[in-house]
């Protein structure tokens, strides 16, 4: 009786030794989940395991140096001029891609003319309001800023979607305000301070 008694306290015990097993089991293998869930991703180095931190991008940014007051006036207006007319730029070629998609599925010719006479007279309305707050320095830099974006002039622009003659009168009135549709933008030549102005705006440092 007594080695009979003795058998089934050892098997109890090791029911409660498999039970108490399964349960650490169970407990560690949910605690590595949560570890793995949360850690942070590591690189083998020579047999060393190490942390991989991905932090953002740092600019050092050194405030420019002018030659003189002009130049500093004449830096800090562009900085104006540019955070007043980049938006728009930006607007216009977004404007300008979803049109050319838009026209690829009309059917014909005439299908695509009534489509751009109403597109102009939409824009005419929409921006024709917000034209009028700007300067026309500022006007010209949006002129720039397009071809910038779009990487055509406005006039050629104008030619493709409205047709010569329609680039012609636009090129002359802006003529009359001293400004040309047909400014281009040069990033690596006479427009570098620009570009560079615009990529501070675009990276919230200026």
């Amino acid at each position: 009786m007594k080695l009979f008694a003795y058998i089934c306290s050892v098997k109890r015990m090791h029911r409660h030794l498999i039970a108490l097993v399964w349960l650490a089991a169970t407990t560690l293998t949910a605690s590595a989940q949560i570890y793995t869930d949360n850690a942070l991703p590591v690189d083998i180095y020579e047999g060393d395991t190490i942390p991989v931190i991905h932090m953002r991008d740092v600019y050092i940014y050194s405030p420019p140096k002018f030659k003189n007051r002009r130049t500093e006036k004449e830096y800090w207006r562009n900085v104006r001029d540019i955070k007043k007319t980049l938006p728009l730029a930006q607007e216009i070629r977004g404007i300008i891609i979803e049109t050319y998609e838009y026209m690829q599925t009309l059917p014909d010719d005439k299908a695509r003319e009534r489509h751009m006479k109403k597109v102009e007279k939409d824009l005419m309305s929409t921006y024709t309001p917000r034209m009028k707050q700007l300067t026309l320095r500022q006007g010209k830099m949006l002129i720039k800023l397009v071809d910038r974006e779009c990487n055509q002039t406005g006039y050629d622009l104008i030619v493709v979607f409205r047709g010569k003659f329609r680039a012609t009168f636009y090129q002359a009135f802006a003529a009359l305000f001293g400004a040309s549709l047909k400014n281009g933008y040069d990033p690596e030549g006479a427009d570098a301070e620009l570009e560079e102005i615009i990529w501070l705006v675009e990276n919230d440092i200026l």
